[in-house]
């Protein structure tokens, strides 16, 4: 290719990417950026001794410890309840079993205020387990990381099992190979890298887990995300907050990063076809005994927290659900619970076509076969700059909102749009990682062969690429639509109070006394639970490996 080619093709790019890389400088780099001069450049100048006493405070390092601990904890449990979960459901062909895989993909997008309500509710004292006497623990927290982060292995190891070889593991085993040494010497090496991308992303996710930690914490345990929220909203602490966020920065960069890098690790040594499920077979009974175990586990809280909406003094009734009309006792609320649920499916709505127009512009763009090296590191950089909102605090970007887009030409502080903005900008790196793989499947030589037979740009994109991406954007719309709903970070501080979406009424529920106020959560957890679970049981009709993307 000649040099003005190569500039020409430059030039398209960078012009496809101009769009969305405008929309995350003002929405995402300012704000973010600006939250970070406030607390580290107070008086115009840079406070470095600021910065090295806050990281050097006891509770700083109890904090990191304690969000590092977790995590850890959290991922490890995590990996070893998915794995046999990754096989059943991926591998078997059972009755119901797209049911399951969708039912244990549900807690990835139930709201996290939601799950922490489901497991006071079960770990309280009234609950089923109170007598273990696990309310308010750090077992209880890392338990809800579980639950919530378990479908990330499920579906990331799940999607490599399947189009994983199965002639090597049966020849080792017609040689005499008991299913443990096939899965050691056999299995394993091949999805070693899937596991520890796997890995990864879930200590990602619980590492920066806030409505799970904050619910089920309270002010006795704090990851980085709670204390940042604690700093910015209680105490005022910018400096404070500022190097915990740039802390929080660079770890998840590093992260995602090496996440990204075992993505693209081939496995030199299997071979991978794709594979269709079989039937179980005798060998096969610990496996979905496992996953019969983990949806038990799963649909525990869920269970509890739909029997405890029904119940009002040691009764059954609906009276918690016609309550949502009200504001609660003692005028917890502005507004009506129902007046909420309005409010947020109509932020949803606009926060996933945001999400999804920008994430399918951004994917085009890095999908294309690039031409030279300057064009291939162009479009790696433009890919990683779009994963960054995964590596910030959506604390931060929330606080970041209120502190620089207040002003002209940028004043959205009355602007309907700045929940959904926020919204859509934490929901854009599960789209474009939802659309990316798809696009990058598409042979190279269809979209030349429609342009060799005069097709332009758009009409070769309408026939080569939409008929194949069409159920992976409804996917990644549902998706957007889920996370949206459940977003709490950024919302807790945009939300106005005549304005609020569920999770943050559900939240100021569970902060004011009252049985009353308490049943009401319980009954608006369970109205915004059922709806994401409806959606995300849409979205695995598609059958779009979304969740393995990452």
């Amino acid at each position: 290719m000649s040099a003005v080619a190569r500039r020409s093709r430059l030039v398209t790019l960078a012009g496809l990417a101009l769009g969305p890389v405008l929309v995350l400088g003002i929405f995402f780099v300012l704000p973010v950026s600006g939250m970070l001069a406030r607390g580290l450049w107070p008086d115009g100048s840079f406070d470095r001794g600021g910065v090295v006493d806050v990281l050097g405070r006891p509770r700083t390092g109890r904090v990191v410890w304690f969000t590092v601990w977790s995590a850890s904890a959290a991922t490890a449990v995590a990996v070893l309840l998915g794995l046999p979960a990754a096989y059943a459901l991926h591998r078997l062909e059972f009755p119901l079993r797209r049911v399951v895989r969708a039912l244990l993909l549900v807690p990835f997008v139930l709201p996290t205020v939601v799950v922490g309500v489901a497991f006071r509710q079960l770990l309280g004292e009234a609950g089923p387990l109170g007598f273990l006497g696990l309310d308010g623990s750090a077992i209880a927290i890392v338990a809800g990381l579980v639950f919530f982060n378990v479908a990330v292995v499920i579906r990331t190891v799940g999607a490599a099992w399947e189009t994983l070889d199965p002639r090597p593991g049966e020849a080792a085993a017609a040689l005499g190979a008991r299913p443990a040494q096939v899965f050691r010497t056999v299995t394993f090496p091949a999805l070693r890298p899937a596991i520890v991308s796997a890995a990864i992303v879930v200590f990602l996710f619980c590492a920066t887990a806030f409505g799970v930690v904050l619910t089920l914490g309270g002010l006795r345990y704090s990851s980085v995300e709670t204390e940042i929220y604690l700093l910015t909203t209680n105490l005022l602490d910018l400096p404070a907050a500022a190097a915990l966020s740039i802390v929080q920065l660079v770890a998840v960069t590093l992260l995602l990063v090496l996440a990204g890098r075992l993505r693209a690790v081939p496995d030199a040594t299997v071979s991978r076809v794709a594979s269709h499920a079989r039937r179980p077979r005798r060998s096969d009974a610990p496996q979905l005994a496992a996953t019969s175990l983990l949806l038990l586990l799963v649909a525990a809280p869920i269970a509890t927290l739909v029997l405890g909406s029904l119940r009002v003094e040691g009764a059954w009734s609906l009276d918690n659900y016609r309550a949502l009309q009200t504001t609660g006792s003692r005028q917890a609320l502005l507004v009506p619970v129902t007046d909420a649920l309005g409010y947020s499916l109509r932020t949803a709505v606009d926060a996933s076509w945001m999400s999804l127009t920008m994430g399918l512009l951004v994917a085009l763009v890095v999908t294309r076969r690039s031409h030279g090296r300057a064009e291939r590191r162009l479009r790696g950089t433009l890919d990683g700059f779009f994963m960054l909102p995964l590596g910030v605090s959506a604390v931060t970007l929330g606080f970041g909102f209120l502190i620089t887009l207040d002003r002209p030409p940028v004043d959205l502080r009355d602007s309907a749009l700045l929940v959904p903005i926020a919204q859509a900008l934490v929901a854009l790196p599960l789209v474009v990682r939802t659309i990316v793989p798809v696009l990058a499947g598409i042979d190279d030589r269809q979209r030349q062969a429609a342009a060799s037979l005069g097709a332009g740009p758009l009409r070769t994109l309408m026939t080569v690429d939409l008929p194949v991406v069409w159920k992976p954007l409804l996917a990644a719309a549902g998706f957007a639509f889920a996370v949206s709903l459940g977003e709490f970070g950024a919302t807790s501080f945009l939300a106005r109070e005549e304005r609020p979406t569920v999770p943050v009424v559900i939240f100021r529920l569970i902060g004011h006394p009252g049985a009353m106020n308490y049943g009401m959560a319980l009954a608006a957890s369970v109205v915004l639970a059922a709806t994401t679970a409806t959606v995300m049981l849409a979205v695995e009709r598609l059958r779009i490996p979304s969740v393995g993307a990452f």
